[in-house]
């Protein structure tokens, strides 16, 4: 599993919304085209609606945040995800499982504490720019 880099945490500095907001529709914009992708070559059945992406939306989501610091649009956007306690320490699966579906809520990441979204508090996590 890649390392993040270490990171004085003095060093680190909270995307700005614009910047989340963009990397939340790309994730939600690929993840819509994987599941019309499926549809379209009969592997899904049925019409996707928002509902159909979610979980392709966590999945994708929480495997990357896992594996590399962040889902596809927070790469694309130069966003990473550390965790709070240690941002030199990987995010493991399960705190990026439970970020995720908390995201996938919504409302969570609109409600900040301290700059971070109630899914980042919950799952011992922030995120940062690169």
């Amino acid at each position: 599993m890649p390392q993040p880099d270490p990171t004085p945490a003095s060093d680190l500095t909270t995307p700005t919304w614009g910047r989340r907001i963009l990397a939340l529709a790309l994730d939600w914009v690929a993840c819509l085209a994987v599941v019309e992708g499926l549809v379209a070559v009969g592997l899904l059945a049925g019409n996707p609606n928002g509902f159909g992406t979610l979980a392709p939306f966590v999945l994708e989501s929480a495997f990357f945040t896992a594996l590399a610091g962040g889902s596809f649009g927070k790469m694309l956007t130069r966003i990473r995800v550390v965790r709070h306690d240690d941002p030199s320490r990987p995010v493991s699966l399960l705190r990026a499982v439970v970020r995720s579906v908390l995201v996938a809520l919504l409302v969570p990441p609109l409600l900040t504490f301290d700059g971070r979204g109630l899914h980042d508090v919950a799952a011992g996590t922030r995120s940062v720019t690169l």
